[in-house]
């Protein structure tokens, strides 16, 4: 028997572990033919909302559990079209350029259906279990002949637990592969009641060993993702090798230093972890954060790729520690 560990007193500390809507989460997108989210050719789920507030997040849209209108202003023809129609006066015309004034917006998302170039666009739409499965079979023939299936990403699917197992149930019941990607932030025993059973393999996202340094960049501490992973690979032990794998973004100058790497290293061969990932940075987020209207943190100004040579030094760092990557 699985013992739970005594993650409680963690649990309170966070706000929105778990969002519990009978009408489900909002989906931000359903992308077909990924070949970045696990095994084969797969359809990834991504939801709406997070517990963390990670600076450098490769998709901020997925934050807030709320909807969000998007705002891309490098193709916005400055028609006023949809001036016309936003009766709060949040999207006004001056001097023949557009204006958006969030602090007006009411989110009607009247503006969207109008806009010619596609400049505004809805972030996070309602759909049912019912819908998500009817889009994601459509390329089940892809699945079978690469050996994909579907993903539940996010923000984090974990955020809604019942949602998310009514997903998950619904793949198995097809015989549909099916991976959750998470944070680590979630309630293992709701996790093991709904989702464990019908989960066929689980990226787990460690990010940062130091609490406080987790906290300062992510917005929480690290030790329920730590104490959930140390559950989840007890599990992994009875049920075979791939069902858990441990992943880390290389973000610079934050989970990229050697302290970093060689903690998580160290952290993951003390439990017997043989492989993980190690996830390249992206800078093209920035572009994202802009469609919301917000700043880039101090924290997260980095606008070029990562140096190959640096990336092979950190997956180094796991080679030394009897991880493959």
């Amino acid at each position: 028997m699985v013992q739970v560990l005594q993650a409680g007193h963690m649990e309170k500390r966070i706000q929105n572990i778990e969002v519990r809507k009978t009408d489900g989460p909002l989906v931000l997108e359903i992308r077909g033919n990924s070949l970045d989210d696990g095994p084969g050719i797969r359809s990834v789920v991504f939801m709406k909302g997070c517990p963390l507030s990670c600076v450098w997040c490769h998709n901020p849209e997925s934050k807030k559990p709320s909807p969000e209108l998007l705002f891309d202003a490098s193709i916005c023809l400055s028609c006023g079209t949809c001036a016309q129609v936003c009766e709060s006066d949040a999207l006004r015309m001056k001097k023949k350029k557009l204006i958006f004034d969030r602090s007006k917006c009411t989110l009607c998302f009247a503006c969207i259906d109008l806009c010619p170039s596609g400049a505004l666009e809805r972030a996070g739409k309602s759909m049912t279990v019912d819908d998500v499965i009817d889009s994601v079979m459509k390329d089940k023939p892809f699945y079978d002949t690469s050996g994909g299936g579907v993903t539940l990403s996010g923000g984090e699917p974990l955020m809604f637990m019942d949602f998310a197992s009514e997903i998950l149930a619904s793949l198995k019941k097809k015989g549909i592969h099916n991976i959750v990607e998470t944070c680590g932030i979630f309630k293992m025993e709701r996790f093991m009641e709904l989702v464990l059973p019908y989960v066929d393999m689980i990226y787990y996202d460690i990010k940062i060993m130091d609490a406080s340094l987790s906290e300062r960049y992510t917005g929480i501490k690290s030790d329920l993702i730590l104490a959930n992973f140390r559950t989840l690979q007890e599990i992994s032990l009875k049920k075979h090798p791939g069902f858990l794998l441990p992943r880390t973004p290389l973000i610079p100058g934050m989970t990229d230093t050697d302290e970093n790497l060689s903690a998580i290293a160290e952290f993951l061969s003390s439990l017997g972890i043989k492989k993980a990932a190690l996830l390249e940075y992206n800078p093209l987020w920035y572009a994202k954060l802009n469609k919301l209207g917000k700043e880039v943190q101090e924290a997260g100004k980095s606008r070029e790729w990562m140096d190959k040579k640096h990336v092979a030094h950190c997956k180094e760092i796991f080679i030394a520690a009897g991880i493959s990557v």
